[in-house]
């Protein structure tokens, strides 16, 4: 039984198909017949007219900055409406929103298990290879090991990166709910704290799921 809030991502091949709606319907429906009952929200149908053997889908990034925003999951009908590479699907899991496939429900889950099972097995893969090596190298009478005064460079450089990635995320979150701000100024509001109680009202959180202030704001 479907809960919580969804965004569905409805996706045609074709211009003719997008202006028929052929195949969209069924889609529609789809999305429809999985969320009968329980208690759940559809925020916004996007809609894509678009071949899945791209990746550059404007529509897409929409979608994904919508659940980022209304912390939703992102619902299509078929699996390949998103794309017919693994790669593209991995992509969208990197982009911190959850999605689920009416035909393969688990998918949100089990499939990126099984990939993320497999990029481990090969590091590992990877690891044993290398300490092999290095071993055979040593009683070869290789002399191993680098500087030890570049710990501490790499450690101020790790802690650069960490803070460049924050920055990064902090980013995307701005970009995500600036189009939702400029609507929401748009429909009246002229202060931070008009702002702040719309984006409450709406159910929007803040990046650390609390309530909006002026501050904030």
């Amino acid at each position: 039984m479907a809960t919580g809030k969804f965004i569905s991502y409805l996706r045609v091949s074709t211009q003719r198909q997008g202006r028929s709606g052929l195949g969209l319907e069924a889609q529609q429906e789809t999305v429809a017949n999985y969320l009968n009952g329980g208690k759940w929200e559809l925020v916004e149908e996007v809609v894509e007219v678009e071949s899945g053997k791209r990746n550059d889908r404007p529509e897409l990034p929409r979608a994904l900055s919508l659940c980022r925003v209304h912390g939703a999951t992102l619902l299509v009908a078929k699996l390949d409406r998103l794309a017919r590479n693994v790669a593209f699907i991995s992509a969208l899991m990197e982009a911190g929103v959850d999605f689920v496939a009416v035909d393969l429900p688990q998918a949100n889950k089990l499939t990126v298990h099984i990939m993320a099972a497999m990029a481990e097995y090969e590091a590992g893969a990877i690891s044993t290879r290398t300490k092999a090596a290095l071993a055979a190298a040593k009683a070869r009478g290789t002399k191993l090991g680098g500087y030890r005064w570049a710990i501490e460079t790499v450690a101020c450089k790790g802690n650069a990166e960490s803070v460049k990635v924050w920055a990064g995320q902090a980013s995307k979150r701005a970009s995500d709910l600036m189009p939702l701000v400029e609507a929401i100024k748009a429909e009246g509001a002229t202060s931070l704290r008009q702002i702040a109680d719309e984006l409450n009202r709406r159910g929007i959180k803040t990046a650390r799921g609390g309530q909006w202030s002026a501050v904030r704001v």
